[in-house]
């Protein structure tokens, strides 16, 4: 199953009025494990910026008008999407905005069917807490110390741990792992524990251990208990 992690950055808050994508950050995941493969692109937004637009993340138009239009990479970005689910934290925005541009450069929509929204995620997890990207950083403990200023690609790397451990852990047991002194890689699920030398000592008191007898003799020889413990 591919996963698409992704975030925008835009001239503002409504397509509808005007505003535009400056920035977008993917990452695919494929069965929940990063696969390495990134998608990120600055965009010519067409439009002037409003004043202040970019504090946040440092971009302006001077910066940005040397990077290719939407329209000249939207196919682009619908090949590395392919069926991949979008994940997104507050997905209808990013939604809203990926749609106008791709309507605008007579590119097909994507369904919202196709997307997934972490914040909602996060909410249904952990209803009344606060549940923005930085604070579930603190919640589980994921580095977002460079997020400084804003930037979709950092911004999907950081949300893809964090989805990860919405969905239930990370889970590095799934990792590959190199085995010392050999060129061979084996997974931790191929790990067998080895047998303790010393097995433990039972918990069990003697007269626990009486009363469980005396129990299971009150069954007789048909119980399913006497048949399996012979």
């Amino acid at each position: 199953m591919r996963e698409i992690v992704w975030d925008t950055e835009t001239t503002g808050f409504d397509p509808a009025s005007g505003d535009r994508l400056v920035e977008i950050g993917a990452v695919e995941l494929d069965k929940h494990l990063p696969t390495g493969r990134v998608y990120h692109q600055y965009i010519n937004p067409e439009r002037d910026m409003p004043d202040g637009a970019f504090q946040v993340h440092g971009l302006s138009i001077d910066f940005l008008k040397d990077y290719p239009t939407f329209k000249e990479i939207g196919q682009g970005f619908l090949d590395f999407v392919g069926d991949g689910i979008l994940i997104a934290h507050n997905a209808t925005f990013d939604m809203k905005f990926i749609n106008a541009e791709l309507g605008w450069a007579n590119l097909p929509t994507i369904p919202m069917s196709q997307s997934l929204d972490s914040l909602e995620l996060a909410r249904k997890k952990y209803p009344g807490a606060q549940n923005s990207l930085d604070a579930l950083c603190r919640r589980f403990g994921v580095d977002n110390s460079a997020r400084e200023k804003h930037g979709a690609l950092l911004d999907s790397e950081i949300l893809a741990e964090v989805y990860l451990e919405l969905i239930g852990g990370r889970q590095p047991d799934f990792s590959l792992n190199v085995v010392a002194g050999t060129d061979t890689q084996v997974t931790q699920s191929d790990w067998v524990a080895s047998p303790r030398q010393t097995p433990l000592p039972s918990k069990l008191t003697d007269a626990e251990n009486a009363a469980h007898s005396e129990f299971i003799a009150k069954l007789g020889d048909e119980a399913i208990w006497n048949k399996f413990s012979k």
